[in-house]
């Protein structure tokens, strides 16, 4: 019996519904890339992309612990010698939360063609309202210990 290697017409893809209110940002951001790149499947395979669609909503009100929210950095270059730029995270909380929630789960895939495809099927909202209702996204889980299976 030889090993099955999923191909990508017999990949299902389904959508799934991250609500990131009172989350904290890393395990939103976690969880987003594991169900992106497809970890929860029993066909995971790292070289296939065999993720599924990911949508999180309420991004504006994701969590950060301890003194992140003053200490955090987000950089970004303009391109132009000494272009480089730094804002806190509270000023991108309040310019565009959607940002952070990206940026955090982008960090968590990978760097190749591989992981740009994946990234692609990411959507962020800041509020509760999506427009993908015609998809009918699954709900999931939410990411607090009290959620975590516990041993028998």
């Amino acid at each position: 019996m030889s090993t099955f290697i999923p191909s990508a017409k017999s990949i299902e893809r389904r959508w799934h519904v991250i609500d990131a209110a009172g989350q904290s940002l890393g395990r939103v951001a976690s969880l987003a890339a594991k169900v992106l790149q497809g970890k929860h499947k029993p066909i995971y395979t790292p070289y296939i992309d065999c993720g599924d669609h990911v949508i999180v909503v309420n991004a504006a009100q994701a969590v950060l612990t301890g003194q992140k929210e003053e200490q955090k950095l987000y950089r970004y270059h303009s391109g132009y010698e000494g272009g480089l730029r730094e804002e806190r995270a509270k000023d991108v909380r309040q310019k565009n939360p959607v940002r952070m929630v990206e940026e955090a789960v982008r960090g968590m895939l990978p760097k190749t063609k591989l992981g740009e495809a994946m990234w692609r099927k990411l959507k962020v909202y800041v509020g509760a309202d999506h427009p993908h209702k015609a998809q009918k996204p699954r709900p999931v889980a939410n990411v607090t210990k009290s959620s975590k299976r516990e041993v028998a």
